[in-house]
């Protein structure tokens, strides 16, 4: 039993006056309705008295509580920070819980790692702990040594082969040299792809163990002056971080599809072997990697894979042998979510859900502490509007996810427990890496794009204006989708495609809830370091912790305009035209491809169906009926239908039929995933059967939307 302990200072509880900003009045006084809401003058004052809650000093406290020990997933150290959020909820006064589950994790016993040269001279010998002179933090004993999530155990001695990022493209480019990479160590470069999708395709490729390393091209001294004089990787730092393949599925690997609750039985468990390596895998700083790249043999590094180390980079084998040994303790362990809910005060059962996640690999104080700070900042301002009397149309569910690191496990199994309830969810919105510089981004589906432009038109920029006038500065206005396909709306301010890496994975990908994810980007090279940490926050990221609030205000609005609209603010307009694009983007590449005999027809026409239906849809929004409950009702079962029941080949958990994280990118989302899949691997029959799959998605929601009234 968790034992609630009162909060001594209720900070959420003074009311501060209603704040202006002239700018955005005049911005908002020009626009004669807000997406949603037939009457806006009453949310207005609503946010008003919102905006002037969240406080950069309370923000920077909270980061510097949540960052003062390492707090690895199930640690103690972790359950001190899920009473800490936990004890924040509820002096907002959100009726507050903190959930356990009972996942399979490992933690590292011996991670060890010695190079030889021909001659069998040690070149080296590592991990090297992470050390800066006069950085106390990375020394502190309880740093958890560099080793990957999801890694497997062994012994293995091998030749190292080099292949760039460890990309599809780059083991194609290593085959077409001949190079074998049976009973090989595969050592590879961060970045372009997930960390897992490397190690899966060194494990099909015949390869004994990998290596990642940080090439300082990525994020090191190539970029700028390392930490502590700048943002970037100083020689020694190393990214932790899982190798689990969720692109196959996330969370417990024990329990697709079923919550790990802490009285699950053993025989309700499956073999972890669904979603996890067969293979070591160990993370290496670039100043561990440097001796074994340069002592490798072989070709030349092919034009676009040299780094910046300082010598000239070949692929082997021959060179350099390395022995890899990984002992990784796998436990079942008890992490634990924190729970936070306002009932709604006229739809109780449409939740909207909130959520980011609180675990870390050490300190995380951009990833994700920064994201929590905002959070709980967001939730501080709720505190001030309750307090005061207000209430939501809608329930709100404030979510603080643990083991995020480790495989989405929090969120995944949450939301496995609660599907049932989920579907009637009306949004959730995700902030993961909160801040780590001035720059806004945002991703969603596409019937939330508008409403996130909205959004940051209403929330002032610490650099003047309002933060969409200032992502409009630092993201210029580009093409979506490339090519003559784009929709009209493309020219707007960018806002990305939802793939994984991040909690609103199940959300979206397996129960259909409509998503957004946001952040604010800055130069970041200690990821997953012990470096980052609060003094590097304070330093490089938001030193008077102003983006903390501005995130704050953004998380907090996405909540109240969603609670409180009259009318879910979906647009499927935009939604059709992208689904539009992305199929006439898939049949040019089918055509280029040589696949000719694929009939795309029932898919555009059912695409076709379903434009015209929200075009429709969407006039009913901007004029609707007096009791929208019906039209609402159609608009939250539009994406659901965008799900199909079998889910994807090979991958059912995934059941989004419009976006899922590629098989080969992991992180980047893989638009119409079925069909486009099946086209790169040029299976035409499995490409037809997937457009049937689709086009009988997109019939279900055209027709759903068709039946609004």
């Amino acid at each position: 039993m968790i034992v609630r302990k009162p909060l001594a200072l209720l900070f959420f509880f003074t009311l501060i006056p209603p704040c202006t900003h002239p700018n955005l009045k005049a911005q908002i006084a020009a626009t004669s309705q807000v997406f949603g809401y037939t009457d806006f003058a009453s949310e207005s004052k609503i946010e008003d008295q919102f905006l002037a809650v969240p406080s950069p000093k309370l923000a920077g406290q909270e980061l510097k509580t949540l960052t003062a020990e390492p707090h690895l997933a199930a640690t103690p150290e972790d359950h001190k920070t899920a009473e800490y959020v936990a004890e924040k909820f509820r002096a907002a006064g959100l009726d507050t819980s903190i959930v356990p589950y009972r996942v399979l994790m490992n933690w590292p016993k011996v991670v060890r790692v010695q190079a030889y040269d021909t001659a069998g001279h040690l070149l080296m010998t590592g991990p090297t702990p992470e050390h800066l002179a006069g950085d106390r933090a990375a020394d502190n004993p309880r740093v958890v040594m560099p080793f990957n999530g999801s890694s497997a155990s062994g012994d293995v001695t091998g030749e190292v082969v080099y292949a760039n990022y460890g990309r599809l493209q780059d083991f194609d480019e290593l085959a077409a040299k001949h190079i074998d990479l049976h009973g090989k160590i595969v050592i590879c470069r961060y970045g372009a792809n997930f960390r897992g999708v490397k190690v899966y395709l060194a494990e099909q490729h015949g390869a004994i163990g990998v290596l990642i390393y940080s090439d300082p091209q990525d994020d090191g001294y190539f970029k700028g002056d390392p930490w502590p004089i700048g943002p970037w990787r100083p020689d020694t730092g190393v990214q932790r971080g899982s190798v689990q393949y969720l692109f196959k599925y996330p969370g417990d690997p024990e329990t697709p599809g079923v919550a790990s609750t802490p009285d699950l039985p053993d025989s309700a468990r499956v073999p972890p072997d669904g979603n996890q390596p067969h293979i070591i895998a160990i993370p290496l700083s670039y100043h561990d990697a440097a001796p074994i790249l340069q002592a490798l043999k072989g070709p030349g590094a092919p034009e676009g894979w040299q780094g910046a180390l300082p010598s000239r980079y070949h692929l082997g084998p021959g060179g350099a042998t390395v022995h890899l040994v990984s002992e990784q303790d796998y436990q079942r362990r008890i992490i634990w979510d924190v729970i936070g809910t306002v009932k709604g005060s006229q739809d109780p059962d449409a939740w909207v859900v909130v959520g980011n996640h609180r675990d870390a690999w050490v300190y995380g104080a951009v990833d994700p502490s920064s994201g929590t700070a905002a959070l709980l900042e967001a939730v501080h301002g709720v505190g001030a509007l309750l307090h005061n009397g207000w209430r939501p149309k809608r329930t709100l569910v404030f979510s603080s996810w643990d083991a995020e690191e480790e495989g989405l496990i929090g969120s995944t199994e949450w939301v496995e427990q609660n599907a049932q309830a989920l579907q009637h969810a009306v949004a959730y919105f995700n902030i993961d890496v909160g801040v780590s510089g001035p720059d806004f981004t945002a991703s969603a589906v596409p019937s939330l794009k508008t409403f996130l432009r909205q959004v940051t038109q209403s929330v002032p920029s610490p650099l003047g204006g309002t933060v969409y006038e200032q992502w409009k500065v630092s993201h210029p206005p580009a093409d979506e989708h490339r090519g003559s396909n784009a929709p009209p709306e493309a020219s707007d301010v960018h806002v990305g495609d939802l793939g994984s890496g991040s909690d609103y994975t199940p959300f979206l990908q397996h129960i259909g809830v409509p998503s957004t994810d946001v952040g604010s980007e800055g130069p970041y090279g200690v990821y997953h370091s012990a470096f980052d940490d609060f003094a590097w926050f304070k330093h490089n990221a938001d030193p008077h912790f102003l983006y903390l609030q501005q995130m704050a205000r953004v998380l907090g609005l996405e909540v109240l305009r969603m609670a409180d609209a009259d009318v879910l603010p979906y647009d499927y307009a935009v939604y059709a035209r992208e689904i539009s694009s992305y199929l006439g983007a898939a049949q040019d590449k089918a055509k280029s491809q040589g696949l000719t005999s694929l009939d795309f027809a029932p898919a555009e026409a059912a695409s076709s169906q379903l434009i015209a239906a929200a075009q429709h849809v969407f006039q009913l929004e901007e004029n609707p009926p007096s009791d929208p409950a019906t039209l609402n009702a159609a608009l939250r079962q539009t994406e659901a239908d965008f799900l199909t029941p079998a889910g994807l080949p090979n991958r059912p958990w995934y059941r989004h039929t419009i976006y899922a994280p590629g098989e080969y990118a992991g992180y980047a989302a893989v638009v119409i995933p079925g069909v486009n899949e099946a086209i790169d691997a040029h299976d035409a029959s499995r490409a037809g059967q997937q457009l049937t799959v689709l086009a009988q998605a997109l019939d279900s929601a055209a027709r759903t939307l068709q039946s609004a009234p």
